[in-house]
Parts: structure tokens; C-alpha cells; sequence
């Protein structure tokens, strides 16, 4: 069993089985997630404090604190992207999945911090998610930030929070990874009491006692709770609340400690699992503070509670044979003292602990110097702490108390340095983030447009981060451009900026009241406000004209008119009400229209969804088809290409091979000229007329590639043609029909000149002639020279539409005439066209023998 499991299981037994254990001590639990050295513990620790303190953070809930927490922790080195569903992230955090997708996700992107990629459900709902968080990847190789973690920081972190939140997993092989130690709370403040244990677990020592808060607390909650409260940023009552529940799942011990003077006023918290996972007990630590104050040697006449001697302890295993202390037998109501300064990070008292008398004053020492300050002594480390307290003098000659050498605030210079100086693994102390904080750039970016849409807010500019302001001139960058595709001229998008910038300004009071710059920007400066559904809306203002937007205009008229009519149908059906009564009723009847309004957008957006599917649903069918069908041509082609020739029966052509081919089209041309020909000089009722000028184009274009095939060999190589027969079949058969294509057009315009000639053509070109001149303009000047040209102009082109007309026509007769022949003679037997197959040349005259 493992480590955390034991420790479940322990802390399933009855608070009254607990106790002090009064045998010997087990071994620290080697690599447990749980037993942080105090370099590993500061590192994380200083992390998690950034993250939860960034800007983006300040308002946001404890789920979305948390879950910015939970994707750091499983943030690979590599590229920093989180690939994790929306249900698993609600188990890390103790959420359901539709409260993440709903409140955590959308939380998440508000807070500027996390660039979130959605991937929808099944239900439009957020299901997959890819998360970036950007601060800690943007820290990256900034020597000295707190947030530039290490590869083995980032496992170090996530094991952690698998000890301490790990939801449970069932694996496929059968093994079962059992859940961290509020791993199973979930529901309602399981977010807040999973954040709290962590920040615990970060700040127990390795005795498993947390350092509690100083200064003035409320002594009806106490320092445990103020120190909880802390710690989560909330008020004292929220965070008694949360440690009261840690304390019914048995995570925390509250201990009140008797004092040398009998009294309970020593409050400790501590972390049973933390001293369980280094291999020691929370009784240790009890065991060796009651060691350090003896019993008074004097009667105090003002102690009213008897002095309390050690606790009973008995054996009882917690963690893997770890006993723990009794909490029935120590722990006592949280009431402390109102002053209470910080307690030293294990270190031994510097002054003997031998008292002589009852008097306020003792215990400082033999000379009688006034106290040391509060923090004095906390700036030694855990390891070294105890040596240097003992080679300490017992009191400073020189504090600040006393006047030499003050300095000025050094908590803050404590703190700095502690910050400074958390580096894990031997890692350098460096400045880099000192200097990383103050290389953000003073001035406006040196672009024209940033300087035009950011010149209103320079003043937060300068008050802005490096980072910050690498996230507020991405935002505006994006925004321009999307000004500028509402703008009918580009160009105006900066000045639209600037100018909802300064009306943002003048909203807030000026820069002077804005006291957080970066999320201001962020959320509010640099944000469009629709105030209808024109997209060019911003305000209530049009950003193309600058003018009040019409849309709105509409909605607040329409707005208006429904409360009037509705006042009207109220005073119609109920004429006594008093003014109350009527304002009441009319108030009701627009929340009831609203509603049906509501209900009204819902159904017209899920018809709309439907649609939407319908139509998905079709583009995949299509989609579908056309892959069939594209999968189907395939084939149908690989078949085809397997086919032989159909005319010289050359294998694997296609069906018809390349001289083949060429062929066709060199026959289709000669019958086509031949066919121009005759529309204009032959007799189209007479087949053998027709059959006579067919056979002449032929013979005639026959001559054009004989002489082109004679001019192509010329050029040829001796013996190149007989290397390859195919490719000269080819060759030849193309030099063929280049020669027939070059006559064609030949032939066409002397058709055209000829039947532009014909009675039809001369009659249309004298009634072109005739309208054009018959115009009112030209009635006037009917032979001038304008008139002339312009009517012989339309003559001629009717003469040549209907020279095309007559052309287009004969063409039609001539083939529908054709095709019929043809048909007949494939339908006549063999053994009638036994002589018109003898009769033809090797060349063949096709065409004029079918006609014939």
C-alpha cells in the first residue's frame, strides 16, 4: 500500500483512535511527493504564490485559482500546450463538467492569464481543451523567475498535486492509482478547500507544522484560521469555515500547547501527512517544544487553568506505521492571543530557558535591554538554523529598536530576499528578473498605429510589465484589425481606438482612478460594448459614421412602444388600480413578454442549431457521394487503361492509343470542312452535289498533309523514326491534323463570305440600312456622312449575323442528313456494301461514299 493510500485509510478510523505514539520513529518515506527539501518546497511555493497573485487572478473564484494551478502543474517543458478534457479538469479542481465548461473555462479566459483552445462536444459543449498558461511559459529561460521552473520542478510539482488532489485513476492494465488526500471532496467549496490544503502542504516544515500568521488576529476565530484566511485571500469566518472541514477529514490538526506558565496560548497547526511523508510524527514536534519550557519555578496568582501535564499516547499506525498525536486528548478550542508575532523557522530558543522570577520583562537576557524586533532571527535557514542561534549573543547590541542603523521596511526586504534566493537544484542567484522587470519599455511602441490607438493611456503604459505589455499590444494589434474591416476605408482603426480609449477614461474619471492598468485595458479599455446586434455598434455609436447607431435607436423606440401598449391593455382591462398597483401589474406583464421573448430566441437558435446539423449532415453525405463516386472513376479508369486500342489494337492504350486518336480528330475535321464547304456550293437536297464537294476538300486537304508530313520527315533525323514507331505514328498523325486545323478557319470565312451574298443576306442588310436611317437623329441629314456610315455599319453587321444564321443552319441539315446515311449503311448487310468497300482507296473516302 502506498503512502497516501495508508494515510487514507488511517484517518477513516474514529477521531478517538488517534494518539501520540509513545514508540520508536519510522524512517523518512524516500521520494514520496509529500517530503519537499526546503529549496524544492521555497521554489514551488514562491511559484504557486505568483501564479495565484497575478493580476488576471484578483476576483476570479477559487475554481478558476485553482485550475490556472492544475494546468501548470501538468504543463510539459516541451511547448508549454495542456491538452486535457473539460470533465478531467472538473475532477482536479472537484467541479462537475458542465460547471468547468460553464463557469472555470470561460474564468479562464477572462483572466488574460490562459490562452484556452476549445473543441466542441457532441452538444456544442467545451469538451476538449488545449491551455497555454501563459505567464510561467513566458518566463521561460528568464534566469531568477520565480515562474522559470525546470523540467524536473514541473514533475516535482505535479506529483504533488497527485498527493494531494489526484482525482483516482483506473488504469487499462487493472492497476488502480488511488485518489490524494482530498482527492474525494468534491461538490460545493471543493475547490476552495483543495487550494487550501496545497498552500498547507507548500508552507508545512518537515515536521509538518505550519508557520502561523503575526500581528493582530480576531480571537473569536483565531491564528490557525487567520492564517488559513491568509493564505486563500478571504476573511477570517470563511477561513475557519474551510479549516474546519480540512479538520473533519482529519487533514489538519489544530494543537493548544500549555506555556511555562500553565496557561493554553500556544496555538499550533499542523500537517499530519507532511510529517508522515518525512518520516516523523506530529508528536515529535509537541514532544521537544513542551521540552524547551519547563514548569515555572514561581506561582503566578493571575493563571487560572491548572497546568496540564504531556497527553497520554498509545500506539496507533497513521501513515505506514506512522503514528500521530491525539486530537481528542490536545486539541482545544482556537482562541489566541490578540498579539502574536511570527514564529522562527525551527530554530532553538537564544536565551537560557531558566526563569527567576514572574515579572513581564524576563527571559530577555541579563542585561535588560529592550526586546528584539519581531522578525529577528527568522532570516536563518532551516538547516543552519540551530548553529547560528547558539553562537548568537543573547540579545543584539545594535537593533533597530535602539536607533542604530535602522532599516526601513524589512518585512518587504525579507520577503525580497527569500524571493531572490528560492532557487532549487543549486541553481544560481541571480537578477535576471529583477532586470527582466525593469527592461519594460518606457515609451509606445515605436509603430504609427499603436502610438495613435495607445496615446490616450500612456500613462498606464509606463505602469504596465514587460509581459503586460506584450499582452495589451497583442490585444490592440487584433482589435485594429478588426476595426479595420468594419471601416469602408482602411486607415481609421487607430483613431477609433484611441477615441474609445479616452471615452473609457472620461467613464472612469481619468487614469488617476484606475488603479489596476492591466486588467482595465484588458477588460474594459480596449473591449467593444454592442449595445444591439449591429456589429459596428460601440456605445450606442457607430464606428464608420461616428454618429448615434440607428439599430439602437430602433430597439429602445420598440421598447418604448411595447410598455405603452402593454400600459394601454392594462388601463383598458383593469381601470381602478391605484399607481402602484398598475406599475406593479405592467412590470409583471413585461417580465412575462420578456420571457416569451426569451423562449422565443431559444427555439429560433435551436432551430437554427438544427439546421445547422441538417445541413452538416448533408455536406457529409455529399461529401460521402463524391468520394464514392471519385473512388468508383478510379476504378473505372484503371480498367480502362488496361484496354487495347480499338483501332490498331495497340495494348494497354486506354481503348484508344495516342496516333489513334489524333486520326479521329484529323477525319472529324476533314468531314467538317468538307461540310462548310457545301453549305454555300452545292445543292443540299442533292446527296451526290454534296457527295461531289466533300470529296474535292478532301482531296485538297489529303495534298495539305501529305505536304506537311513531306516538310515534318524533312526535318527529322534519318533513322530516328524507325527507332521508335509509336512516337512516329504519333508525330505524323499530329502534323496531319495541324494541317487541317490551319485550313479550317479558311474555309469557314469563305462560307460566310459566300452566303453573306445570298438574297437572305442582302435583304436583312437593307432593312438594317433602311431602320438606321430612318432614326429621329438622321432624319434631319439622311445622306450625310455620319448617316452613311453609321446605317451601312448596321448593315453589315446584320449581313454578317445573317450569313452565321444561314451557316449554323445548312451545318445542322447537313449533319443531321449525315448521321442519318451513316446509320442506314451500318444497318445494310455486308454483302450489300461488298462494292463500296472494294471501291474505296486505301486513303478512304468514308464520308462521301456513306453520302453516296
Amino acid at each position: 500500500m502506498s503512502v497516501v493510500a495508508a494515510w487514507a485509510a488511517a484517518f477513516a478510523r474514529p477521531r478517538a483512535e488517534l494518539s501520540v505514539p509513545a514508540g520508536p520513529v519510522p524512517e523518512r518515506a524516500a521520494g514520496h511527493p509529500l517530503s519537499l527539501g526546503s529549496d524544492a518546497r521555497a521554489r514551488l511555493g514562491g511559484a504557486v504564490r505568483m501564479l495565484l497573485d497575478l493580476d488576471g487572478l484578483d476576483g476570479a473564484s477559487d475554481a478558476v485559482r485553482l485550475a490556472v494551478l492544475v494546468l501548470a502543474s501538468r504543463t510539459p517543458s516541451e511547448n508549454g500546450v495542456v491538452e486535457i478534457y473539460t470533465s478531467e479538469l472538473g475532477r482536479w479542481i472537484g467541479a462537475s463538467a458542465s460547471y468547468t465548461a460553464s463557469d472555470v473555462v470561460p474564468g479562464l479566459r477572462r483572466s488574460g492569464l490562459v490562452c484556452v483552445e476549445t473543441k466542441e462536444g457532441e452538444y456544442g459543449q467545451d469538451d476538449g481543451l488545449k491551455c497555454k498558461v501563459l505567464p510561467l511559459w513566458a518566463a521561460q529561460d528568464v534566469v531568477g523567475h520565480p515562474l522559470n521552473l525546470a523540467k524536473k520542478e514541473y514533475a516535482t510539482l505535479q506529483r504533488l498535486m497527485e498527493a494531494v488532489m489526484g482525482p483516482g485513476w483506473r488504469h487499462r492494465d487493472g492497476r488502480v492509482t488511488p485518489a490524494g488526500l482530498i482527492g474525494t471532496r468534491t461538490g460545493r467549496g471543493a475547490a476552495t478547500d483543495r487550494l487550501a490544503l496545497l498552500l498547507l502542504v507548500l508552507e508545512a516544515r518537515e515536521s509538518g507544522r505550519v508557520r502561523l500568521c503575526g500581528g493582530a488576529v480576531d480571537t473569536k476565530r483565531g491564528r490557525a484560521a487567520a492564517t488559513v484566511a491568509r493564505l486563500l485571500g478571504c476573511t477570517a469566518s470563511a477561513g475557519e469555515r474551510v479549516l474546519e472541514r480540512l479538520e473533519d477529514r482529519e487533514l489538519v490538526l489544530r494543537v493548544r500547547l500549555k506555556t511555562g506558565s500553565g496557561l493554553r496560548s500556544r496555538s499550533r497547526l499542523m500537517m499530519p501527512a507532511v510529517a508522515a511523508a518525512h518520516g516523523r510524527t506530529v508528536a515529535d514536534d509537541i514532544l521537544e517544544d513542551r521540552a524547551q519550557a519547563p514548569e515555572p519555578e514561581f506561582s503566578d496568582p493571575d493563571v487560572a487553568a491548572r497546568a496540564g501535564e504531556a497527553p497520554e499516547t498509545k500506539t496507533e499506525s497513521q501513515v505506514s506505521g506512522v503514528p500521530v498525536t491525539d486530537v481528542a486528548d490536545v486539541a482545544e478550542p482556537d482562541v489566541a492571543a490578540a498579539l502574536h508575532t511570527d514564529h522562527p523557522h525551527l530554530v532553538t530558543p537564544v536565551f537560557p530557558p531558566a526563569l527567576s522570577g514572574g515579572f513581564s520583562g524576563e527571559g530577555r537576557g541579563a542585561e535588560g535591554h529592550r526586546p528584539e524586533r519581531a522578525y529577528a532571527g527568522e532570516d536563518q535557514a532551516a538547516d543552519g538554523g540551530t548553529a547560528a542561534a547558539e553562537s548568537a549573543p543573547p540579545v543584539a547590541e545594535d537593533g533597530p529598536l535602539r536607533g542604530e542603523k535602522p532599516e526601513e521596511f524589512p518585512v518587504e526586504e525579507r520577503e525580497g530576499q527569500r524571493a531572490a534566493g528560492a532557487v532549487a537544484g543549486g541553481r544560481p542567484k541571480a537578477v535576471g528578473w529583477n532586470k527582466a522587470r525593469q527592461q519594460q519599455r518606457v515609451g509606445l511602441p515605436a509603430r504609427p498605429a499603436l502610438q495613435v490607438a495607445l496615446g490616450p493611456v500612456e500613462g498606464l503604459w509606463v505602469q504596465l510589465s514587460g509581459w503586460q505589455q506584450d499582452q495589451v499590444q497583442a490585444a490592440a494589434e487584433a482589435e485594429i484589425k478588426r476595426l479595420e474591416g468594419l471601416l469602408e476605408h482602411q486607415g481609421g482603426g487607430p483613431r477609433l481606438l484611441a477615441d474609445r480609449l479616452t471615452d473609457r477614461l472620461k467613464e472612469t474619471g481619468g487614469e488617476a482612478l484606475v488603479d489596476r492598468p492591466f486588467p482595465w485595458l484588458m477588460r474594459r479599455g480596449l473591449v467593444q460594448r454592442q449595445a444591439c446586434t449591429d456589429r459596428r455598434c460601440d456605445d450606442g455609436i457607430r464606428l464608420d459614421t461616428r454618429a448615434e447607431c440607428e439599430m439602437c435607436g430602433n430597439v429602445i423606440h420598440i421598447r418604448r412602444a411595447q410598455r405603452a401598449k402593454i400600459a394601454a391593455e392594462v388601463d383598458r382591462e383593469l381601470p381602478g388600480l391605484t399607481e402602484g398597483e398598475r406599475r406593479r401589474v405592467i412590470e409583471a406583464r413585461l417580465r412575462e413578454q420578456a420571457a416569451i421573448e426569451a423562449e422565443d430566441l431559444a427555439w429560433r437558435q435551436e432551430q437554427a442549431r438544427m439546421e445547422q446539423a441538417r445541413r452538416d449532415a448533408a455536406r457529409a453525405a455529399a461529401q460521402e457521394r463524391a468520394e464514392h463516386e471519385r473512388q468508383a472513376a478510379a476504378a473505372a479508369d484503371a480498367v480502362r487503361q488496361t484496354l487495347p486500342c480499338e483501332d490498331c489494337g495497340l495494348e494497354r492504350s486506354a481503348g484508344l492509343c495516342e496516333a489513334c486518336g489524333l486520326r479521329r480528330r484529323t477525319e472529324t475535321a476533314i468531314v467538317e470542312a468538307g461540310l462548310i464547304a457545301a453549305t454555300w456550293s452545292a445543292d443540299l437536297d442533292d446527296p451526290h452535289d454534296v457527295a461531289a464537294v466533300t470529296a474535292h476538300v478532301r482531296a485538297s486537304l489529303q495534298a495539305d498533309i501529305e505536304r506537311a508530313r513531306r516538310e515534318f520527315l524533312e526535318l527529322m533525323e534519318p533513322g530516328a523514326l524507325e527507332a521508335d514507331p509509336i512516337l512516329a505514328a504519333s508525330a505524323l498523325a499530329f502534323a496531319a491534323l495541324q494541317a487541317v486545323q490551319q485550313a479550317l478557319p479558311n474555309y469557314r470565312s469563305s462560307a460566310l463570305g459566300r452566303l453573306g451574298r445570298t438574297e437572305e443576306a442582302e435583304a436583312e442588310a437593307r432593312r438594317a440600312y433602311k431602320t438606321e436611317q430612318s432614326r429621329h437623329w438622321y432624319r434631319h441629314n439622311p445622306n450625310g456622312a455620319d448617316a452613311v456610315a453609321a446605317a451601312t455599319g448596321k448593315a453589315e453587321a446584320a449581313r454578317q449575323r445573317t450569313a452565321e444564321h444561314l451557316l449554323a443552319v445548312r451545318m445542322q441539315q447537313l449533319r443531321e442528313q449525315l448521321a442519318a446515311r451513316t446509320e442506314q449503311a451500318a444497318v445494310a448487310p455486308w454483302t450489300d456494301r461488298l462494292p463500296e468497300l472494294a471501291a474505296r482507296s486505301p486513303e478512304g473516302d468514308t464520308v462521301g461514299a456513306v453520302i453516296a
